[in-house]
């Protein structure tokens, strides 16, 4: 059964990070992101001052004190395998991220990007980044799930011919 708290590492645009407990499903409908820390205390962070909340498998890379999430990888070195939409990400920092986004309705109303980075082996599992810390987004490229083709039926006339008149 799964946890109603994820550990996650939240980075800040001013470089700080936190590490704690996330709820399963927040959101941007509130000013600030709440997060229980190790210590159980709950911090307050402002959406305006994250560039992003990683979840992440465990808290030992904390020893890590200008990485903690482990994101060394940013960019796909080769074609990603998995499905979705690959994305490139330029964040108001200047700071660059790809990964793969599910090609559904959150892209366009969602508070903001829930991907898949480039290394899933890492201690980062998926890294989600507010609408605001996006400068701009590039969808990289489609990629769809091998052999689940859509069989379409052929496309109907769309002016078909009256008899007896020619074209």
């Amino acid at each position: 059964m799964g946890s109603a708290r994820k550990p996650v590492i939240v980075r800040k645009f001013s470089r700080e990070w936190y590490a704690g407990y996330a709820g399963a499903a927040f959101g941007q409908d509130s000013s600030a992101l709440e997060v229980l820390d190790q210590g159980g205390k709950v911090l307050t962070i402002g959406w305006e001052t994250v560039k992003w909340v990683c979840y992440v498998r465990d808290f030992s890379s904390t020893a890590d004190m200008s990485n903690p999430e482990r994101l060394l990888q940013k960019r796909f070195a080769v074609r990603p395998r998995t499905s979705g939409l690959w994305l490139r990400m330029t964040l108001n920092d200047g700071d660059e991220l790809e990964g793969i986004a599910a090609n559904d309705r959150s892209l366009i109303s969602g508070a903001g990007l829930l991907v898949t980075p480039p290394d899933t082996r890492s201690n980062t599992q998926r890294v989600y980044v507010p609408r605001q810390a996006i400068q701009t987004v590039e969808v990289v490229s489609l990629i769809g799930a091998g052999g689940q083709r859509r069989r379409t039926e052929p496309q109907p006339e769309l002016f078909p011919a009256e008899p007896g008149q020619e074209l």
